[in-house]
Parts: structure tokens; C-alpha cells; sequence
């Protein structure tokens, strides 16, 4: 079995690092964001979005999940082989969700997207001071008290290098 976890703060480079271990790894695929959202800006509960991720890890032996949800990622961390910790600094961050392509599993047009970006922007850059599931106390906590294969990566080229790798 395969089982991969990666997270970190919006911009982090979760999505691109997940697909490409999906890709040539073969492994079922799941963004956090597609059991944790009504609509956007509709949170579902998160007994809810745990009882999908839940269903996922059980229906696939072999899968990457990712996302930036902590007590979903503590979650799905239990059932992981490997815990892959994105952080490369804010300012990656932001310059990644600047050049995001349309997600149109999030949002019906590009523009409606882009009408999000600057809250989206302003929200990276509160990761190391929040103290909320999203936060890099929050991440940091997970990374530490993960006791199987784990790994962070702090530079685009420790990621590519990852990707690489496999």
C-alpha cells in the first residue's frame, strides 16, 4: 500500500506535488477541499467531511491525499504512510496562489476565482501568526507528532526534487 499525506498553507504547492505523485505512482487522488466545502464559503461540518475521508481511505489502498485542514489532516495522518509537510515560506505562497490556474471543482468561471484572491492572499499571509486548524502552530504540531515517514520541504527545488524522486 501506498499511502501519502501532504499539507501545508494555501500556495504551499500541495495540488501540483499530489498530482504528480498520483500520476506516476497511480494512486487514487483526494483534495481535501472537495469534502470540506458546501460551496465556497460553506463549511460542512466536520464530522461530515470526516465521515467521507473516512469512506475514501477505505474504499482505495493506494492514495495521496492533500489539503491544509488540520484536524482533517490529523485524520487521515492515522491511516498514512508517509506525512510530506509543505513549507516554503509565505512569499512562495502568495506568489503560487497569484499564478493559481482556474479550479473549476472550486469555483463556476476563472473570474469568480479571482474575486476570492485577495482575502485568499491575506489569509496566507496570517499562517504563522493564526491559531486555528490552518495554521503553521497547527501543521507543526502534526509534523512532530507524526511517528512514521515524514519529511518537510521547504524550497521549490526540495519539492521538485521530491516529485523527481519517486
Amino acid at each position: 500500500m501506498t499511502r501519502i499525506v501532504i499539507y501545508g498553507n494555501s500556495g504551499s504547492g500541495k495540488t501540483t506535488l499530489a498530482h504528480s505523485y498520483a500520476a506516476k505512482l497511480k494512486l487514487k487522488y483526494l483534495d481535501l477541499d472537495t469534502i470540506t466545502w458546501d460551496a465556497p464559503g460553506v463549511r460542512k461540518k466536520t464530522s461530515e467531511s470526516i465521515a467521507a475521508l473516512d469512506s475514501f481511505i477505505a474504499n482505495h489502498d493506494h492514495w495521496v491525499i492533500e489539503g491544509c485542514y488540520g484536524s482533517i489532516i490529523l485524520e487521515a495522518a492515522k491511516s498514512a504512510q508517509e506525512l510530506i509537510f509543505l513549507n516554503p515560506g509565505i512569499q512562495t505562497c502568495l506568489e503560487n496562489c497569484k499564478a493559481r490556474p482556474w479550479e473549476p471543482h472550486k469555483y463556476d468561471s476563472k473570474e469568480s476565482q479571482d474575486k476570492n484572491l485577495e482575502m485568499l492572499l491575506n489569509w496566507v499571509t496570517q499562517y504563522e501568526t493564526r491559531e486555528d486548524e490552518f495554521s503553521l502552530k497547527t501543521h507543526r504540531a502534526i509534523f512532530d507528532s507524526f511517528t512514521g515517514k515524514k519529511v518537510e520541504l521547504k524550497t521549490r527545488l526540495e519539492m521538485q526534487n521530491k516529485a523527481g524522486s519517486m
